[in-house]
């Protein structure tokens, strides 16, 4: 495990814009990240289920990363999930982003059945391939040979690995991980405010891309200390997601995007998207919410 790494703060688990052919659009990717950087997100989070990056190419991954380090200010912590269905293809994704000027690379375990023996050499494959620290990325419900606190905490021991992206409601897990050492971004957007009180560093999520000047409040509220405020902010922020936990997540967030006047494009086969008679669900029960002006661009679609 790498001691003081500094990572910490809001990074938006960006969305990849693309166009109708599934072609990365830069120029829509710089505008939501500017987006983002305004509101005062301390870096990004790309490639990864949010931006669809095991649904595109090794070459086009290649590009999404480069750009994000183009667009973002000096300073800002760019972590680029290069996790991928083989170590080759993760290894050579890592070593591309280290080289671009990612702060960090990120790595779901490859999808299927492998042993932890497997995952473990995947991690430490990628961790030895990678000139930038790489941060596991443990999600419990995909995670199917990664399951005990022991298992995480001999991941987070490997060489040049600085901690990881935790999605899971233990936060009994999460605690002890901050308290091993390791840096921990809580990866479930509904429960930042409590990933953030039993210690994390910082969250990555989906829904930063919609709201991401209500996830620096929030965090900003935490590190002061005032905790009811913080709670009563991410609230605010579960009314929405209430609302988008009702479709498919990656559909309804796109919707959204676009409704605010950011076309991202569709979502990359083979997922879909929301049909019609969704989308005008979800922008109705939206528009009766706090975020109503937010999304008013889509009121007339």
């Amino acid at each position: 495990m790498i001691e003081g790494m500094q990572f910490h703060g809001i990074l938006p688990a960006a969305v990849t814009p693309v166009d109708a052919d599934e072609n990365f659009d830069p120029s829509a990717f710089r505008t939501l990240l500017d987006r983002c950087y305004k509101a005062g997100v301390h870096g990004v989070y790309v490639c990864g289920q949010t931006g669809e990056g095991l649904q595109q190419s090794v070459e086009q991954r290649q590009r999404v990363a480069e750009a994000a380090v183009e667009f973002s200010p000096a300073g800002s912590q760019v972590i680029v999930h290069i996790g991928a269905f083989s170590t080759r293809d993760a290894v050579a994704l890592a070593r591309h982003a280290s080289q671009a000027g990612a702060a960090a690379v990120s790595a779901l375990p490859p999808f299927g059945v492998y042993s932890f023996a497997e995952i473990k050499a995947y991690y430490q494959a990628i961790a030895e391939a990678s000139s930038a620290p790489l941060l596991v990325y443990y999600f419990a419900s995909l995670s199917g040979a990664i399951s005990h606190l022991d298992q995480l905490l001999e991941l987070c021991s490997l060489p040049n690995v600085a901690g990881l992206k935790f999605t899971d409601s233990d936060m009994y897990k999460l605690a002890e991980l901050v308290r091993s050492g390791a840096t921990v971004f809580n990866g479930s957007d509904e429960m930042l405010v409590a990933g953030l009180l039993r210690g994390a560093h910082g969250g990555i999520g989906s829904i930063y891309n919609l709201v991401p000047d209500l996830f620096v409040e929030l965090f900003s509220l935490s590190q002061a200390g005032d905790w009811t405020r913080a709670s009563a902010v991410q609230d605010r922020i579960n009314a929405l997601i209430r609302i988008i936990l009702r479709y498919p997540v990656f559909g309804a967030v796109k919707t959204l995007l676009r409704a605010s006047g950011l076309d991202c494009g569709p979502c990359l086969r083979p997922r879909r998207d929301l049909t019609a008679a969704e989308s005008s669900e979800l922008l109705h029960l939206v528009a009766q919410t706090e975020f109503a002006s937010r999304f008013a661009a889509g009121a007339a679609q």
